[in-house]
């Protein structure tokens, strides 16, 4: 089954069984408590409205309350796709903000004449501003799976392609919830091995975004003794895996993710290991976008690997460079002849062309150019000083454009070596025609690297990778001379 099959099975699934719990919830409330009848059809906005305003009511108490919500939730998870922007738009535009209380306590604060007064008018500003949905969106939570429900919420939101005003200040309002209980305080993280509940190795199998898990077999080699997998889990989604990283100990740097994934290799002694790789880390949660886990848990795992494989000296990454090909596929033909350089006459002969900006495109738009030595051997150069002129370009905040490169630099990571047909999958090919790097974490440096970033922008490399990036620098007064000389042909 495809990952992408595998995923929606396992969310299916979920949903289906959140569903039938509230049913059940809601069904008893109503035989105890006279709860109404359920609501339909869905996208009836003033019976939307008027079960919510219900709801926050809370006339029956809060037990009813909580059923009241359990069926609310039904409704949603029940509806069509109409339905539940139906209810998202009531959400938003009928429980945001009561703009005539803000404007009420303002003016309050503004006429106290002492400090108790302004203690007390500034306490009732601020509670003007909490928009009355927040109040209902803290009763799913106290159900079973609520919290899982909200956040499956806000990625349905997070989906939305038009949104209005109304739903992005919604989508804040989720955004402040979710930070406050997804803490990194209130997480924990746990190893997950063979051994662990059948349920939860599927959801890794669904979740999984960096390298495709292909089969069981795949899982179970990702899984074995000289592998460690570590997840972070909330205690309100006590079996959904928030993120996770795969781990593989390691006889130095790894430069191949395919050895690295190979079912077939020889099982390493972890006790000589003396390199952590992590190869992969997967966000699980579409609705957590913008809560980030993962330098959370690197950290965890290292502290983890450290007091339990002493032997353990070195902690690296060996990451992809999504953003690559993309780049590679805008940039002017001068860049590419600057980097191509002394090897043109080697790339236009093997693609019968005289420009070598024409001849390095046709040759990386060949099918199965990655199994051609000879032809891989002539590339490797000019891709290695270009993939090293990625790295030097920047977004409006000086940042990198390469987004793994962004969360491994930020996170206080030395660049230390770029991996020429570090992946030749179809997607590695396809992203970056193959090329991954290696981020490395060194304890005593992490700090430093992470505030010469911050302040500065300054990307810690290695040696080698210095030698790269001044390379590349070189490009642009190569790329000037040859502009030079095709104007003056």
């Amino acid at each position: 089954m495809a990952a992408a099959e595998q995923r929606q099975t396992v969310i299916e699934r979920a949903l289906s069984n959140l569903t039938g719990a509230w049913r059940d919830v809601a069904n008893s409330a109503a035989r105890t408590i006279g709860l109404p009848e359920p609501l339909l059809p869905p996208t009836d906005r003033r019976a939307l409205r008027r079960f919510m305003r219900e709801c926050l009511d809370a006339k029956g108490g809060e037990v009813s309350a909580r059923m009241q919500a359990a069926e609310l939730g039904r409704v949603y998870l029940e509806a069509d796709p109409a339905g539940r922007a139906c209810f998202r738009q009531v959400l938003a535009e009928d429980f945001g903000v009561d703009y005539a209380k803000v404007k009420e306590a303002t003016a309050a604060f503004e006429a106290a004449v002492d400090e108790a007064e302004r203690h007390r008018a500034a306490h009732e500003l601020r509670q003007s501003l909490i928009p009355s949905r927040s109040a209902l969106l803290r009763k799913f939570s106290a159900l079973d799976n609520g919290v899982k429900f909200l956040v499956d919420l806000r990625a349905d939101l997070l989906a939305e392609t038009n949104p209005t005003p109304a739903l992005v200040a919604l989508d804040a309002d989720f955004r402040d919830l979710l930070l406050s209980w997804f803490d990194f305080g209130f997480l924990d993280m746990e190893q997950i091995s063979w051994s662990s509940p059948a349920a939860l190795l599927e959801k890794l199998i669904a979740y999984e975004a960096v390298h495709e898990i292909r089969s069981w077999d795949d899982l179970r080699n990702r899984l074995d003794s000289d592998r460690r997998c570590y997840a972070l889990f909330h205690p309100r989604m006590p079996e959904e895996p928030l993120a996770f990283v795969e781990v593989a100990l390691h006889d130095g740097l790894a430069e191949s993710v395919q050895d690295l994934l190979d079912e077939e290799a020889p099982l390493a002694n972890p006790s000589q290991a003396d390199t952590a790789i992590f190869y992969s880390i997967s966000n699980t949660q579409a609705g957590l976008k913008g809560i980030s886990f993962g330098e959370f848990l690197i950290k965890c795992a290292v502290r983890r690997l450290s007091a339990e494989q002493p032997n353990i000296k070195t902690f690296a990454t060996l990451s992809p460079v999504p953003g690559f090909a993309r780049w590679l596929a805008k940039v002017d033909d001068d860049l590419l002849r600057a980097a191509v350089g002394d090897d043109s006459g080697k790339l236009t002969e093997a693609a019968s062309e005289s420009d070598p900006a024409v001849a390095l495109r046709a040759l990386l738009s060949r099918n199965g150019w990655s199994d051609d030595r000879k032809l891989c051997k002539s590339l490797k150069e000019p891709m290695m000083r270009l993939v090293a002129a990625y790295f030097q370009e920047r977004r409006d905040n000086r940042e990198p454009i390469d987004p793994v490169a962004r969360f491994h630099l930020r996170n206080g990571a030395r660049l230390e070596r770029v991996n020429w047909r570090g992946d030749v999958s179809t997607k590695g090919l396809r992203q970056s025609h193959g090329i991954m790097v290696n981020y490395r974490y060194l304890p005593e440096s992490m700090e430093a690297n992470h505030e010469s970033y911050a302040s500065d922008r300054r990307i810690a490399a290695s040696s080698d990778v210095k030698a790269l990036l001044k390379a590349a620098r070189g490009l642009a007064s190569r790329k000037s001379s040859e502009s030079e000389q095709r104007r003056s042909a």
